[in-house]
């Protein structure tokens, strides 16, 4: 899998993110391949909180779950529950009222990038 930063794009990155400048393009384009590559569908799940549905398959939940964890690590006002129940897996996260924004531009890269190729949906 190749990562690569979708163009015109600036990146959704809190001032309050503590990853190293230099290192979020990468982390950017981790996103963007989780979501080109398994998101189904993107929908509001109440204030401050986004549910990405994914494809149901083990990998995926394994690199959401690692890519989640590693996220908290420098965006600590990040929460993600990732749920695996009933033949269905979705990614849910949620920000503090001060990160409204940031979550909001995460959701719209999120349907952006999944709906890219008509394959995914999105649900208000």
């Amino acid at each position: 899998m190749e990562l690569q930063q979708i163009p015109d794009d600036h990146g959704w990155a809190a001032e309050a993110c503590t990853l190293p400048t230099a290192e979020r393009p990468l982390r950017e384009a981790e996103f963007d391949a989780l979501f080109a590559e398994a998101v189904t569908a993107v929908q509001p799940d109440g204030p401050g909180r986004v549910r990405l549905e994914l494809r149901p398959d083990p990998r995926v939940a394994g690199r959401a779950a690692e890519l989640a964890a590693r996220e908290t690590g420098c965006c600590s006002f990040f929460t993600f529950t990732l749920t695996a129940t009933g033949g269905a897996l979705a990614l849910q996260a949620s920000v503090d009222e001060r990160h409204n924004a940031v979550l909001d531009a995460l959701a719209a890269r999120a349907i952006r990038i999944s709906t890219s190729d008509g394959t995914s949906e999105t649900r208000p």
